[in-house]
């Protein structure tokens, strides 16, 4: 892999991977502009508020850690805006950024978009076919995430969408904007857990749509990189920037390993 950062050291390197312990907002300052050909992004959804949820049949709290937490709306925007912003210089400019999020933060990530200058593409609704069971019984069972595909906003933007394949992996019908499949499964789970790990099948769709090999993936908050692995799987080149010295180490085990 080429150089991407000015003045950060990769806390962890391989021939096609690259894990930086770093502050998500410092790092992205400090990459070089224009290197990433596409982001994928899992930022933190906000939802911890003391709640309770259902996990391997045991009641448990939906608090995540300090880093799921925010003072309110407009801190809440403030940080999504400036995390986009930043992304948006380091993306090509016929790259893409995928990102994924819940109720609680999905709205203020696709304003933020459109503010800094991307062009919304397409809305997935990723459906869960085994989703926690709602424990207050006061509203309808929370069983969907969406993940925003975008683009730059300019003129001269052409995007990647590797149509030919997806209607393939469809049966030969064009891929619709909803994909069903399970939570990540527990053998993705073996070197450690992560409390918003994606499963690898849902990373390697994202990939497989909008990149070819070689080109260079960029995970901002990459926690036990599942992305890094899908990028493994299908010969990507993988940059991931975490600040929890256990998510990068859980990365880089199964970097090694998967």
């Amino acid at each position: 892999m080429g150089k991407y950062f000015k003045e950060l050291k990769p806390y962890y390197y391989n021939d096609n991977a690259a894990l930086y312990l770093s502050d998500t907002f410092e790092a992205l300052e400090k990459m070089l502009p224009e290197k990433a050909d596409m982001i994928f992004a899992d930022p933190p959804y906000f939802l911890s508020n003391d709640g309770i949820t259902c996990s391997a049949g045991k009641v448990v709290s939906v608090n995540k850690g300090d880093w799921d937490k925010i003072g309110g709306i407009d801190e809440k925007h403030d940080f999504n805006r400036r995390w986009i912003r930043l992304c948006r210089r380091v993306l090509k400019p016929n790259g893409t950024i995928w990102i994924s999020g819940t109720m609680h933060n999905i709205y203020s990530v696709g304003m933020a978009l459109e503010q800094e200058g991307f062009k919304i593409i397409n809305n997935i609704t990723w459906q869960k076919t085994n989703p926690p069971p709602n424990m207050a019984c006061r509203c309808f069972t929370h069983s969907t995430e969406t993940v925003l595909w975008a683009q730059k906003a300019d003129k001269s933007a052409r995007h990647f969408f590797n149509y030919k394949l997806m209607k393939e992996m469809n049966g030969g019908k064009q891929m619709k904007d909803v994909w069903t499949g399970t939570l990540t499964p527990s053998a993705e789970k073996r070197f450690g857990k992560h409390p918003t790990q994606k499963p690898v099948y849902l990373l390697e769709r994202i990939l497989l749509a909008s990149t070819v090999e070689n080109n260079v993936v960029l995970d901002p908050f990459c926690g036990s990189s599942t992305t890094g692995v899908a990028c493994k799987h299908l010969k990507r080149n993988y940059i991931g920037i975490d600040n929890n010295a256990e998510y990068i180490q859980l990365s880089i085990e199964r970097l090694k390993n998967e």
